[in-house]
């Protein structure tokens, strides 16, 4: 009874575990491969953590991109809105790595720093992020999302355009101009209301005066706590907005910040922003999670979900592109 007991329990580990495991492979091994042809581009891959370059094929590299940029569940339009925007960004600064090397990284063309460049995750990563099973069914969608849009890119006026991106802008986009001060024809505020779906469209962080101070350089400490709040006050306040109304600058204690330096220094999600004092912290009330500027990723997973395909995706979010294979 026990030896009929034990072969039927490895029946079933076998059709659980084993079988569906096998047979996922099969159709892996059985998919046709993103093409590797001669004279193929390849870019040159800083990879920051292990502080070492590599050079890939440029379809690999983007696999690993919207792997890393992008939740493999989205809708198969937004994975490919997301390869084409990272193929583009990819190829446009191996243009300008060829005219002058990045001081981030003058060895190589792009670096996997989502700071600095764009995210890239490799399989190592990917398996621990979505398990054994969820692995191959998810890079195989990836896969065929960069696949379908195999050397397609963005271009304005027959150039590269710059594709950025963020994950979601919090109900509308923000024009290039309003936070970096380059007015760029492709990259103007577009309505995304699609974006209230996205689990970060709101957050809120609180800070003690000790922490401001110490991040900021500045002694709120000192100053009357009615000097910090958001109406009237003197030692927190607004100084201009965009059109969109988020802030561009503000004054905190006797220093002046630039809305998006503030939000590096301080790690918020966005520069749409209130904030609200209780007792000795100050608790912000962000919206939106990125810098706000060209395609959000939720908006274009929303759009796609509307049935959108990928092209309209992006040439909604990107004004006047057209898309080209190079």
């Amino acid at each position: 009874m026990r030896k009929v007991m034990g072969i039927f329990i490895i029946l079933i580990f076998a059709a659980v575990i084993i079988v569906p495991a096998m047979i996922i492979e099969g159709i892996r091994l059985f998919q046709p491969p993103v093409q590797v042809q001669a004279g193929q581009q390849l870019v040159r891959v800083y990879f920051h953590q292990s502080d070492d370059i590599k050079i890939m094929p440029l379809e690999q590299y983007i696999i690993g991109v919207v792997a890393g940029e992008m939740p493999a569940n989205f809708e198969p339009e937004a994975l490919k809105a997301q390869a084409v925007a990272a193929r583009t960004y990819t190829l446009k600064k191996i243009e300008e790595a060829r005219n002058k090397p990045d001081d981030h990284h003058p060895s190589a063309d792009i670096c996997t720093d989502p700071a600095h460049c764009q995210a890239f995750a490799a399989d190592d990563v990917l398996r621990q992020r979505w398990g054994f099973f969820n692995f191959w069914r998810y890079k195989s969608k990836i896969q065929e999302a960069v696949r379908a849009t195999q050397g397609m890119v963005l271009t304005y006026q027959g150039k590269l355009i710059d594709p950025v991106y963020h994950a979601n802008s919090g109900g509308r986009t923000e024009s290039a101009a309003a936070v970096w001060g380059r007015d760029l024809p492709y990259l103007q505020s577009v309505s995304s209301p699609w974006d209230k779906e996205a689990p970060h469209y709101q957050a809120t962080i609180a800070f003690t005066l000790e922490e401001m101070d110490r991040k900021l350089g500045v002694n709120l400490k000192a100053v009357p706590a009615a000097a910090l709040a958001p109406s009237g006050g003197t030692a927190m306040k607004v100084l201009e907005k965009t059109a969109t109304g988020r802030i561009k600058t503000i004054k905190i204690g006797n220093k002046t910040f630039a809305a998006t330096e503030l939000r590096q220094l301080l790690g918020l999600p966005s520069t749409d922003f209130t904030w609200q004092v209780q007792g000795d912290r100050i608790i912000f009330n962000t919206t939106g999670y990125g810098h706000g500027v060209g395609m959000s990723q939720y908006g274009a997973n929303g759009m796609a979900r509307e049935g959108k395909n990928f092209a309209e995706i992006l040439t909604y979010y990107y004004r006047g592109v057209k898309i080209e294979n190079r």
